[in-house]
């Protein structure tokens, strides 16, 4: 029986509920004018950076399709599959190459819009929760998770009615359909990338240059409305919490159905019911559904740890999509040791957020331990943070490596061609299920950080600071919660991506009479070196992100001080300073320096390959496979250790600013003190980990992926 009916529903009735979100939001009172017009300065910042990457990114964009088309065409040949009745569809090169174009661009308009509506819902809505902190914790929450829904939903919805339609627009023949759509996943990652890279860059930049000249050179309050960099921290975190970590999920949602729907064809062809294909749209279907339901039961109490409201909603969408889940897989599939599989992705999810809850938030051992290390310095404060960073691996490890493991095992016990694998899809598909709600929690994070920003530089004091100062902690384990669900599920669809390049180059050696590409044989030198590169890739690409966020912090941290200096009565309150410069210091910075890091990620798989079939006859198609397995491990864990290990650096801040942190004698060690001072300095350490280099290398995982999904037949 075929349900694919609920995809375009679920898809229209998610972006009329994204709509609906922001009507709320954006109806409630925008508080005082003092307020609004620092709002507004934010909204005029956010939208002037995104004017400018979003033009860098289109003129990029543009170029790679066309040398993508031009290199599918030329190198790739026809595409020939035979249906299961014997009847075989041919597509020429020509055709071939300007589908795969036409569907980067799609997939990289799409990841763009994505990103850009969810910024400025997000920019819109924070001066809403500020607003609503005066009046107690119950609207605020519900203002906050409100307007990172809009962001949530129609991201996911975007991305699920997309494929579909570009399914449907390329023939909807399931042997054949999925292979062309590649390219939504490549434009989608590829936009991803740039918009995560040159956010973050943006936002951890403003963030170090605020915060050690501000707190700790003079020693006045965060988001001080003395502080010139000030504006560019809060836009910052709109740039690059929202409109990158946006196109990231975005891109993962796209890339993963894709991968799913191709690893589908081989049961297709052995049951000829195109159900198989068609089932992780239905899947992701059923998921915008569940988490509308968590969303709407979001409700805050007074007194309540925000943490508990939020996790309340999150298991009704959890129960749900269980739900959702058994009525595809037995409707569509009648199997359920398939379900048992999807389980086993959902129930990962839950656990990647209890884990990333233990390492980032303050009521821990983890945060304890780095706020305890404080009081004898910023030196033991970094090496406890670096020892919390490291240790977070081994969960990292175990859980992506217990649900790749069991669902692998489930899927095999399906008695179908290819059921292993496919358990495996149906576990990722199963884990991004909650990916709206998830997504809403994140934009909670920027929403909540700029309402307490609003609240310090509008002079308000006393209830509300109170109210936005729980909040603003709880949306740094909200946006670290979001880094630890993208970095599994990014695992968990690497694999799966990589099956699909298994299943694609196989097909394209067989129709050359060439063996399958069934395995990756280390011993073979080209391989090991391929492995070898991999690694270097990740730790380069790093390398970049981290320096280009140093580089354009010390160019912010001179400007305030040179504003500090040059002006006396900034400090005294009496001058205004000039935050319009260091906005666009940070601007132009976080474009400069964005492009060399992507450019290296998309070359190096394409390097390696042509180098290896062109230079000396090596297996070509296996050394890619070797740079797209061992690059998603090394990227993985080290995503892992910076994701949480700055997670944890500041909530450590947060929790001695809270004066949660006592000294032998019991006296409270707060904002002021060399403890704090300690905390600060650990903070800035980990701001580029965890908000510009950890997120961009789930990117950098995904893109690997689809780079060498799109151009395999160049390696073969």
């Amino acid at each position: 029986m075929s349900i694919v009916w609920v995809v375009p529903i679920s898809g229209l009735i998610a972006v009329l509920f994204a709509f609906a979100m922001a009507r709320d939001v954006l109806r409630r009172d925008p508080g005082t004018p003092k307020m609004q017009e620092i709002a507004g300065t934010i909204l005029e910042g956010a939208m002037a950076f995104l004017r400018r990457q979003y033009r860098t990114i289109g003129i990029l964009s543009i170029v790679v399709a066309v040398v993508v088309g031009a290199v599918v065409g030329l190198v790739g040949g026809a595409l020939e599959v035979k249906d299961p009745q014997g009847a075989i569809f041919r597509i020429s090169a020509g055709g071939v190459a300007w589908r795969t174009a036409l569907a980067f661009l799609a997939g990289a308009f799409c990841s763009a819009i994505s990103g850009f509506i969810g910024m400025y819902i997000s920019v819109r809505s924070n001066l809403r929760c500020a607003a609503a902190a005066q009046k107690g914790l119950r609207d605020a929450i519900t203002v906050a998770m409100r307007g990172g829904a809009v962001s949530g939903f129609l991201i996911v919805a975007l991305s699920l009615l997309g494929v579909t339609a570009m399914y449907y627009a390329y023939g909807a023949k399931p042997e054949l359909a999925p292979h062309l759509i590649v390219g939504f996943g490549f434009g989608a990652s590829f936009v991803a990338l740039f918009a995560q890279l040159g956010g973050g860059i943006y936002t951890k930049a403003a963030d170090m240059g605020a915060d050690l000249v501000g707190k700790v050179e003079a020693g006045i309050p965060e988001d001080d409305p003395r502080n010139a960099a000030v504006i560019a921290d809060l836009v910052g975190d709109n740039v690059g919490d929202c409109a990158g970590r946006g196109a990231d999920l975005f891109e993962s949602t796209a890339a993963e159905n894709i991968g799913a729907m191709i690893l589908g064809i081989l049961a297709y062809l052995a049951t000829r019911d195109p159900a198989w294909v068609l089932f992780p749209l239905v899947v992701r279907a059923f998921g915008l559904i569940a988490s509308i339901v968590g969303v709407l039961m979001v409700r805050g109490k007074e007194g309540e740890n925000p943490m508990t409201a939020l996790n309340r909603g999150y298991f009704i969408a959890i129960g749900f999509s269980l739900a959702g889940m058994a009525l595809a897989t037995f409707t569509m599939l009648d199997n359920g040791w398939l379900f048992l599989s999807g389980a086993v992705g959902i129930l990962t999810s839950v656990v990647v957020v209890y884990v990333t809850q233990y390492y980032t938030e303050p009521r821990y051992r983890p945060v304890k331990e780095i706020a305890k290390a404080s009081r004898t310095g910023p030196a033991t404060n970094i090496v406890a943070g670096t020892a919390v960073g490291f240790e977070t691996t081994f969960a990292t490890a175990v859980v992506i490596g217990i649900a790749l493991l069991l669902s692998y095992w489930l899927g095999g016990k399906a008695g179908i061609e290819g059921g292993a694998v496919f358990g495996t899809a149906v576990a990722t598909m199963g884990m991004l299920m909650t990916c709206p709600y998830i997504l809403s929690m994140d934009t909670f994070g920027p929403i909540t950080d700029n309402a307490n920003g609003i609240i310090e530089m509008a002079g308000l004091g006393g209830a509300a600071r109170a109210v936005t100062d729980k909040l603003d902690a709880v949306g740094n384990t909200t946006k670290a919660l979001t880094k630890g669900y993208a970095m599994v599920s990014a695992g968990l669809a690497a694999f799966l991506l990589f099956q699909a390049y298994m299943e694609r180059a196989t097909s394209l050696r067989v129709a050359k009479g060439l063996l399958p590409l069934d395995k990756v044989d280390l011993a073979k030198p080209e391989v090991f070196v391929a492995g070898l590169l991999a690694v270097m890739l990740v730790f380069l690409f790093s390398s970049l992100a981290i320096r280009a966020v140093g580089k354009t912090a010390g160019a912010i941290i001179e400007e305030v001080r040179r504003q500090f200096k040059a002006d006396p009565g900034i400090m005294k309150g009496t001058s205004r300073p000039d935050y319009a410069r260091a906005v666009d210091i940070t601007a132009r910075a976080g474009l400069r320096e964005m492009v060399w890091p992507g450019v290296l990620v998309v070359a190096a798989p394409i390097v390696v390959g042509v180098l290896f079939r062109q230079v000396a006859s090596y297996d070509s198609a296996m050394s890619v496979a070797a740079l797209l397995m061992v690059g998603t491990i090394a990227g993985i864990m080290l995503a892992s250790f910076m994701n949480n290990g700055g997670g944890a650096w500041d909530n450590a801040k947060k929790m001695i600013e809270a004066g949660e942190l006592k000294d032998e004698s019991g006296k409270v060690l707060g904002k002021g003190t060399p403890a704090h001072a300690a905390a600060v300095v650990g903070d800035t350490v980990g701001d580029p980990f965890k908000d510009t280099a950890g997120p961009s290398l789930h990117v950098l995982v995904k893109l690997l992926s689809t780079v060498t999904l799109v151009l395999v037949p160049i390696f073969v």
